[in-house]
């Protein structure tokens, strides 16, 4: 498609934290008007009543039903929610979905798509992956955010089948990782100054991920251990993914300076990145190290934009032949 192209988007779900950061990303997008947002639960409120940085930006308000001008769905609602609204509405084929939960994730094979859901074929959109197979999807199922931190760490590994020793991980996420609703846990008195882990070698990301590089290896995938951590802050993922290789430090840095060359988001630092570098963009960046035996890969994005909503603009991008950078020339935060 030409750049004077324009099409319609709708966001199902746009009263949550990926569904606002859609929006942001929607609103300056030079290729997209947004046909409708919906919500159940703010269904005739303005949108910048309940995502108040847009006061002055939109006159927008949610509606409680699912539009028909649409080329794109992007379903911002909950793990589960995601599944029941494409069989329950009938969307038409034309339509492209692009899903942000993990309902359309679980494909066990190799293959990059399977049919899921009211006889859609969802390809899992993690472009520095399987960008060609996005480019001809019709719907997309978005990674999930530390399994988009995790793997690409790794990729560059599996594509030369050097994930032949078992890989540690550690990874800490801000609180809009766990959603809008309060819970113990996300609430700032609790998460304020405190720091905790959850879901030890057991995070539901850890299924795309061994799908993804048992994909990509054609030798047999070594363990994949998971710690994640609750951070006192509100956006970012910094994930430290270690195994024993016998890579040197300027070997593995060539490696994946080679694979990520054509990725415009992912840069592979010469200096210890901080997490601002990241925040408010859709970047990854990784960096590489070597302490004895080990080779160490810190790997860090925003939570929501790569992490969610930034990567579901970029396969969106990739759906409709845009630019793939279109409307995600974002600045970091930096201070």
């Amino acid at each position: 498609m030409g750049n004077e192209v324009k099409i319609k988007a709708g966001i199902v779900g746009g009263a949550g934290y990926t569904g606002g950061e859609m929006l942001r990303l929607l609103l300056n997008h030079p290729h997209v008007d947004i046909a409708f947002v919906s919500s159940n639960s703010q269904a005739g409120k303005p949108v910048y009543e309940v995502h108040r940085d847009l006061l002055g930006d939109t006159e927008l308000a949610f509606s409680g039903e699912l539009g028909t001008d649409a080329d794109v769905l992007f379903l911002c609602v909950g793990h589960g929610e995601a599944k029941r609204f494409v069989e329950a509405n009938d969307i038409p084929q034309h339509v492209k979905v692009i899903d942000l939960s993990q309902d359309f994730r679980w494909n066990e094979g190799t293959d990059a798509a399977a049919v899921t859901a009211a006889g859609r074929t969802f390809v899992y959109g993690l472009p520095e992956l399987q960008r060609e197979a996005i480019r001809e999807a019709q719907n997309i199922a978005n990674p999930g955010c530390f399994a988009t931190a995790i793997q690409l760490a790794l990729l560059p590994l599996a594509a030369e089948n050097l994930l032949t020793e078992e890989v540690h991980v550690s990874g800490i996420t801000g609180s809009t990782g766990a959603g809008q609703s309060l819970s113990a846990t996300s609430h700032y008195s609790w998460r304020s100054s405190n720091i905790s882990n959850y879901k030890v070698l057991n995070h539901q990301h850890l299924r795309e991920i061994g799908r993804t590089l048992k994909g990509m290896q054609g030798a047999a995938l070594p363990a994949i251990n998971f710690v994640p951590y609750r951070g006192p802050f509100t956006r970012g993922i910094l994930c430290t993914a270690y195994l024993r290789s016998n890579l040197s430090q300027e070997e593995a840095e060539a490696m994946y300076k080679t694979y990520y060359a054509a990725h415009p988001f992912v840069t592979v630092s010469s200096a210890t990145p901080d997490l601002k570098q990241v925040v408010n963009t859709n970047k990854c960046l990784l960096y590489i190290e070597k302490q004895g035996d080990n080779l160490v890969i810190t790997s860090m994005i925003d939570n929501l934009v790569k992490g969610a909503s930034g990567q579901a603009v970029q396969n969106m991008n990739l759906l409709f032949g845009f630019d793939e950078k279109a409307g995600l020339h974002l600045k970091a935060s930096a201070f």
